[in-house]
């Protein structure tokens, strides 16, 4: 039986549907590689949502409003997105204080979003860091 998760992305147009899965790859890779242990993967306002024990949640989802785009989304009231825009205004699209918009007809930044995705997945270990540790 399929998850949620597979159900929602499921849904999606093709090309939104295998980013969704290369960024969900890339968080419990990221994750692994980082030892923090069980990922927990779960739907939230309808769109996956992935947390740490140590870290904050993020959440990635496609919008048929922007159907040319996927988004990965962290907290608002964290250092996270600040952090980022800091470190990757050259290189990522930020939107508000919680949304980093990623392209469809664009490479995946492989190495900014698995950065960002390290400081969200350890958050709580890192905010007391000077850009978080970056």
């Amino acid at each position: 039986m399929q998850s949620d998760i597979e159900n929602t992305f499921d849904a999606y147009p093709a090309d939104a549907r295998q980013r969704l899965y290369e960024i969900r790859n890339l968080i419990f890779e990221t994750a692994d590689e980082l030892n923090l242990g069980t990922i927990t993967e779960e739907l939230k306002w309808g769109e996956a949502s992935y947390s740490s024990k140590i870290g904050s949640p993020i959440r990635i989802d496609w919008k048929a409003k922007q159907p040319n785009l996927v988004s990965l989304f962290v907290h608002c009231q964290t250092q996270l997105m600040e952090t980022y825009k800091e470190l990757y205004a050259d290189h990522l699209n930020f939107v508000g204080k919680r949304e980093i918009q990623l392209p469809l007809s664009d490479p995946m930044p492989l190495i900014e979003l698995r950065s960002c995705i390290a400081m969200a997945l350890q958050y709580h270990k890192l905010k007391h860091l000077p850009l978080l540790g970056a």
